[in-house]
């Protein structure tokens, strides 16, 4: 086994933050926009987080992380800045939903990638602890930004997020590094379809689209839709902080039983556990107690998801080919988060303001994921269900 030497991954804080923006932009700076709308603007923020993945993976493997995080530090933190300004809604739409997400997708895939090269054994261990630095982030940053805004407003919220997430870029910049050794291949269409064709490859992409667009909805509209029941809103805003918080166990619990059980395995079970806890809490979810049981349930399922990613793709990848083949599978699901939110909108909007058929939507979509995914690991396993995978 390789030295454990941590590396440290960036995730977007308003992309961890992403209910307390939609409930704060429907109340105040974007009310006259309906919620599907509006959705457009952090919906757009997690797509270009993740659909740039095959050419950023493609310039991992012939350059490695340095330039890449460096041009990522520069235009998340320029992209916030220029949020703290805007106004309206298409200065946000290009701010926060596209400067801010493009510098947060060169800072986000590096270190995952950098991961495999330090790991053999303990690997999806290794992938649990770092990505608990998005739960630490997802915790601080929302109740971060909510209080703020109350209380200086929301340009110096923004601001100061924008210099709080340089300072902790800074010595991602610093530390950051990879032992693979790069691969200078030409640019070429051809490779970046030839991952397709490994079938456990593909099983494993597609499910994930389907659990992603299921998984997104409630980290979208969960804030909204506790208000719209009765929450006080402050105490709602700190939901997405519950949900991100209890990721944490999800996280760390994820990688050492993945290690035990295999990454397969316990991707698929968090994932149906997820989607059922969707249709069998949230959607009877009527009052507190219950929404935010649901936000610690859902948090715990979400963050062992989150977690669990990269060590899929490893498990199905040829270790030269990891750049490109991670950025590839998150780049499919960036579809399924680009259009989640608009979707989940005009289905709240064509229910009459009634969140049941959003809800069922979202589970149902989070099942078939799970589902895909086991047909990826059966492939694989030559049809063994009971195997280490």
């Amino acid at each position: 086994m390789h030295s454990e030497k941590d590396t440290e991954g960036g995730q977007s804080p308003t992309d961890v933050g992403v209910g307390v923006f939609q409930e704060y932009y429907e109340r105040n700076i974007l009310k006259e926009y309906s919620p599907g709308t509006i959705s457009w603007i952090l919906c757009l923020e997690a797509f270009f987080l993740l659909a740039l993945g095959p050419l950023i993976g493609k310039l991992f493997d012939r350059h490695g992380p340095r330039w890449l995080l460096l041009v990522g530090t520069f235009l998340h933190v320029f992209g916030l800045l220029m949020t703290s300004i805007s106004t309206k809604y298409y200065q946000l739409l290009l701010s926060q939903g596209v400067c801010s997400a493009i510098g947060a997708s060169l800072i986000f895939l590096p270190p995952h990638n950098c991961i495999v090269g330090y790991f053999d054994k303990r690997r999806s261990t290794a992938f649990g602890i770092v990505a608990t630095g998005s739960s630490a982030g997802g915790v601080i940053f929302p109740i971060m930004i909510s209080r703020l805004i109350d209380s200086v407003g929301f340009p110096w919220a923004m601001r100061a997020t924008a210099l709080l997430i340089l300072v902790v870029l800074t010595t991602c910049n610093l530390t950051v590094k990879s032992r693979i050794p790069l691969n200078p291949s030409p640019f070429s269409v051809k490779e970046y379809f030839i991952p397709f064709k490994r079938i456990a490859f593909s099983l494993t992409s597609f499910g994930n689209i389907l659990f992603a667009f299921g998984s997104f909805v409630p980290m979208t509209y969960l804030v909204v839709q506790a208000v719209s029941i009765g929450m006080d809103k402050r105490l709602a805003q700190y939901l997405v902080a519950v949900v991100n918080g209890s990721s944490i166990t999800g996280r760390i619990g994820a990688g050492v039983l993945a290690d035990i059980y295999g990454p397969f395995n316990a991707w698929i079970t968090v994932t149906y556990a997820a989607g059922i806890l969707v249709l069998s809490l949230w959607i009877p979810a009527a009052n507190d107690a219950s929404t935010i049981a649901f936000a610690t349930l859902f948090g715990i399922c979400f963050g062992a998801y989150a977690a669990l990613q990269p060590v899929l793709v490893a498990q199905v990848t040829p270790i030269a080919d990891i750049g490109i083949c991670t950025g590839l599978y998150f780049a499919v699901s960036s579809f399924s988060q680009l259009v989640s939110g608009p979707i989940a909108g005009q289905t709240l909007e064509a229910s009459g303001g009634s969140y049941i058929a959003m809800k069922v939507m979202a589970g149902s979509l989070c099942l078939a994921g799970a589902t895909f995914v086991l047909g990826a690991k059966l492939y694989a396993t030559g049809y063994k269900p009971m195997a280490k995978f």
